[in-house]
């Protein structure tokens, strides 16, 4: 169990140390531009507006439909 504890240790502090810990940070593989903000309005629209539709869509399709007359039992 100390040995996994050590080891683990050891891999967070040699990642904190690499140049790949560095980069994460770094607006350079962020690719922020100015449509950012847009890209993330349209995606959280299309998520939030997506329940309504769908729902908009099922209650249109059921609503209209006449209950079928249950077949009658036969004996």
């Amino acid at each position: 169990m100390l040995a996994r504890c050590l080891i683990l240790a050891l891999g967070v502090f040699g990642f904190s140390l690499s140049t790949t810990a560095l980069a994460v940070d770094s607006y350079r593989y962020a690719h922020v531009t100015i449509e950012t903000p847009w890209m993330i309005f349209l995606f959280l629209l299309v998520i939030v507006l997506m329940p309504f539709i769908v729902m908009a869509i099922l209650y249109w399709r059921y609503a209209f439909q006449k209950e079928k007359p249950e077949a009658p039992d036969v004996e």
